[in-house]
């Protein structure tokens, strides 16, 4: 009995530990590398799409960065990063706050409200020339909207800057009020130029409809059929010979169903640099097929 009781116990033994074996499988040698995990990939806005749109800059000969953020697919796409994430002084793209500021404000009562030329000669001679806003904006007529801001006022306008978080925030002192933008201390990034276009086109800014919707309006620069180009250009020192000149030009792109968001901003060194913040932007557009 003995015996046998033994050769059974031994029979169950076997069983367990083939049993065993199926289910947790061999053990592992201390030098066996298990396979690695495969991770799906990533999709955000903060994860930059590898696109070769440095080439673009080179073949127009200059410096700078690039930020176009896909909403539907939640993609972006840039050149430079670092200067993406970098504040530059607005220029003329803070046209648009202070396009919606004054309407908001009532300052002037809308788009097509004309303002009395002082008289002044000024360098750019179209602006020469009694204008509205949707005038001014089309041709960034400098003094048009310093005579806004100076009706605004300095604490209305640090209110409603303050209140969008638009850059830093910084408008200066009240003899600032009608430059802060152009040579103060006001400072934006070029992501933070994408985030504040995403909040227009949202309606996410904290303005009445009806002044949202005159100035995404007034900033229209090409329709078509196909796709409408919402956008704005800044030239930073512009004329300046002993100050750094950068060029702006920022907006947004609505294409089948679906908005590009971009901010092309560079340094300008010649008058040819101009016109090659809006070229560099278009052959971006090219290179995601959209234009």
């Amino acid at each position: 009995m003995n015996r046998i009781s033994r050769r059974a116990i031994a029979v169950i033994l076997i069983v367990l530990g083939c049993i065993t074996f199926v289910l947790v499988g061999p053990p592992q040698s201390a030098l066996t590398v298990p396979p690695p995990v495969q991770e799906s990939p990533r999709r955000g806005g903060d994860v930059a799409e590898t696109m070769n749109f440095g080439r673009h800059f080179q073949e127009l000969g200059v410096e700078g960065s690039i930020a176009i953020y896909d909403l539907n697919s939640d993609r972006l796409y840039q050149h430079n990063p670092q200067r993406n994430a970098t504040a530059f002084l607005p220029a003329s793209t803070f046209k648009i706050l202070n396009s919606l500021i004054s309407l908001e404000t009532g300052v002037i009562s809308d788009e097509i409200a004309v303002l009395t030329w002082d008289g002044t000669q000024r360098q750019i001679p179209a602006w020469n020339r009694d204008l509205n806003m949707r005038e001014a904006m089309k041709l960034s007529a400098v003094w048009f909207y310093q005579v806004l801001a100076r009706r605004v006022g300095h604490e209305q306008m640090q209110k409603w800057v303050a209140k969008v978080g638009y850059g830093n925030q910084k408008i200066g002192n009240k003899n600032d009020i009608d430059k802060f933008w152009l040579e103060g201390e006001l400072r934006i990034t070029p992501n933070e130029q994408i985030q504040f276009l995403r909040r227009l086109y949202k309606n996410d800014l904290p303005f009445s409809e009806r002044s949202l919707s005159l100035v995404k309006d007034i900033i229209i620069v090409e329709q078509t059929p196909d796709y409408t180009i919402r956008a704005k250009t800044g030239w930073a020192n512009f004329g300046e010979q002993t100050k750094p000149q950068i060029g702006w030009y920022v907006g947004y792109l609505e294409k089948d169903k679906n908005v590009y968001f971009f901010a092309t901003n560079i340094d300008i060194r010649n008058q040819n640099d101009g016109a090659a913040r809006i070229e560099l932007t278009r052959r971006c557009f090219k290179d995601l097929a959209l234009l």
